[in-house]
């Protein structure tokens, strides 16, 4: 198993761990907003209640999800440990500097502790609230086919009509904007698919995601916030 150590702490390897975990997450940001989007029709939260309701007592999206947490952690501290490296193999900044690498590119420790931050709130007003029995939240329920579901619905409008919410929500957006546009063509780059033919492609996409996924999740929060 000496190999698997030897990989994982050489940067290549931390690279490509980054890389892996990275899509991953990129594709929770995908079903997650598939998810989200029940919130605009116009069915009094019907749709997103049932929605809710899978998410939270269905097996194997819980498996899925103690997978998810546990990659976003690896995925910090990939980040952290690399960063520590680089900054030991230059301490010190060049006096002239030609790089031409964009400020996304270079703030990307910063803008993912932000997005660490926001995802603490975000499971703090939402998670916690709804699968913490110790959290006393006056969840009120609905029925809906028959079948009687808590009205997560409810709370979202509760805490979205909140401006500080709003505001933070949408800071969120901006920072989880810049952290894609370069990391999402990053990660394919590092995995080696990175050609002529593919990597225009490949950025054009990354670029498309990075403005759209995010701007689709602020939508729902200025829509259900104007409600």
């Amino acid at each position: 198993m000496s190999w698997i150590k030897n990989t994982l702490s050489s940067s290549i390897g931390q690279k490509v761990l980054m890389s892996l975990t990275g899509i991953f997450l990129i594709t929770f940001l995908l079903v997650h907003l598939t998810g989200n989007l029940q919130l605009l029709k116009n069915d009094n939260g019907d749709a997103f209640n049932v929605y809710a309701h899978f998410m939270s007592t269905n097996p194997l999206i819980h498996f899925v999800s103690y997978g998810l947490y546990a990659f976003i952690i690896l995925h910090i501290i990939v980040a952290v440990a690399l960063t520590i490296k680089n900054k030991k193999a230059r301490p010190q900044s060049y006096a002239v500097s030609n790089n031409k690498s964009t400020w996304a590119s270079r703030s990307m420790m910063l803008l993912g502790t932000l997005i660490m931050f926001f995802i603490i709130i975000h499971l703090g007003d939402f998670w916690a609230k709804y699968k913490m029995d110790w959290i006393d939240y006056p969840f009120q329920m609905v029925t809906i086919d028959g079948e009687i579901y808590r009205n997560c619905y409810e709370l979202v409008m509760h805490e979205f009509k909140e401006t500080s919410h709003l505001i933070i929500y949408l800071i969120g957006m901006v920072v989880l904007a810049f952290h894609l546009s370069h990391g999402f063509a990053s990660a394919f780059q590092t995995l080696g698919i990175n050609h002529k033919k593919y990597t225009p492609a490949i950025k054009a996409t990354g670029l498309a995601f990075s403005i759209i996924v995010p701007a689709l999740y602020a939508l729902i929060v200025v829509v259900t916030y104007l409600k």
